[in-house]
């Protein structure tokens, strides 16, 4: 693998590194800095959406002809890669990343002629349907009903652990439309306006003190016939193309390395007594720098086929089980590196908004809120251990 940059692809660079330059303001890389999700607030990351979508950025992944910016895998690698240095704010990763390629793969000429637009320009804000209570690892248990009356889906249950469902205006959601010997038979792939009649969310605040997820209630909620994309009874199987999509889109290692190094600056610094004197901080770090070329060596491999529009397969299960495992390492590590200082937690949230100076250096600010907000990264889109039985069953044959 060559993976020197040719003439034409350090222009590029040139290119994006000035767009990053003009477009991200302090504000965006403040708020981005200090968030401890993966999830930007809706106000910095569609900011920074609708700045890629002028500049034709908008779907990295997606094919041109829905408005992909036909970037090759070198270039793809290099937007990633700038922007991780750059800390730009996340974009709804689940309008671009998630349901934006099940509806080009699936969805009708009309959907994707409503929809695809609005993602593009960030004037639709997505969240995910999936999990409920007593149906997460085990998804195809799931008891959301949709029945069919006329033109008209009528929903009734409950979705949980749904992030950013107070702030969405639209979910792509999996409902179950009939019943059968086998569960995923029975399941429908459908897009809500978070505005319908009969819907109420409810937050849930989680260990860091984040307001990220919310479960979500249905009561007698019509939902056009016309918004099931694809057909009924399939949703099983668009659901798991989006979650290779979601396992296994863009470069997880450059956003990691930039935190690793922001740990390794704050070992060196007077802040936290030079930890890096300790040689398990010292080895730990080294360690965790290995893995991380480890992974970006696997995601590159993987680009061509996500260039062309094609899902990653199981190869997003390595994906996802290794950047949840390094993160988690990553935030451990920050833990560790500032010590005592860890006890001094910032409760409130966005910590961007604070109006009042905080009692912990802001260097520090993020790491036990990233550290509490990372014990989900094995979690969510796929438990470790659901990983691991895919990579075992369709890759080793076991």
């Amino acid at each position: 693998m060559d993976l020197s940059f040719n003439a034409e692809e350090r222009a590029f660079q040139s290119e994006v590194r000035g767009f990053i330059a003009k477009n991200l303001t302090e504000e965006m890389k403040r708020a981005t800095a200090l968030t401890p999700s993966v999830f930007s607030d809706p106000d910095i990351g569609m900011a920074w959406q609708r700045a890629l979508h002028r500049q034709g950025w908008g779907a990295p992944g997606w094919p041109v002809e829905h408005g992909g910016p036909a970037w090759t895998p070198a270039q793809r690698w290099i937007f990633e890669t700038e922007s991780a240095r750059a800390g730009v704010p996340n974009v709804n990763v689940m309008g671009v990343k998630m349901v934006g390629p099940v509806i080009i793969g699936f969805g009708s000429p009309e959907q994707k002629n409503f929809y695809l637009p609005r993602i593009l320009s960030g004037e639709d804000y997505w969240c995910q349907g999936y999990s409920e209570p007593g149906s997460g690892s085990d998804l195809s248990s799931l008891k959301t009903r949709a029945v069919r009356d006329g033109d008209d889906y009528i929903i009734n249950g409950t979705k949980i652990w749904t992030t950013h469902a107070h702030h969405a205006n639209r979910m792509f959601a999996l409902v179950r439309t009939s019943d059968g010997p086998r569960q995923q038979d029975g399941i429908s792939f459908i897009l809500i306006d978070m505005k319908t009649p009969g819907i109420t969310t409810r937050p849930i605040l989680t260990i860091g003190g984040d307001h990220e997820v919310n479960q979500v209630f249905f009561d007698d909620v019509h939902v056009p016939v016309a918004n099931r994309v694809g057909e009924e009874g399939k949703g099983w199987t668009y659901g798991k193309y989006l979650l290779e999509f979601e396992r296994g889109s863009g470069i997880a290692s450059a956003k990691l390395r930039e935190g690793l190094k922001a740990i390794s600056d704050l070992a060196e610094s007077d802040l936290t007594g030079r930890a890096i004197d300790s040689p398990d901080i010292a080895a730990r770090i080294s360690e965790v720098e290995v893995d991380i070329d480890a992974l970006e060596m696997t995601e590159l491999r993987v680009l061509s086929a996500l260039q062309t529009g094609q899902n990653p397969g199981a190869v997003s299960s390595i994906l996802k089980l290794r950047n949840s495992e390094i993160r988690q390492a990553v935030t451990r590590l920050g833990v560790d590196v500032i010590g005592h200082d860890a006890l001094a937690v910032e409760p409130m949230r966005p910590l961007y908004k604070l109006n009042h100076e905080p009692a912990t250096p802001e260097e520090m600010l993020t790491m036990v809120p990233e550290y509490l907000n990372g014990r989900a990264y094995t979690i969510f889109g796929g438990t470790s251990e659901i990983q691991r039985d895919i990579i075992a069953k369709t890759m080793l044959g076991i």
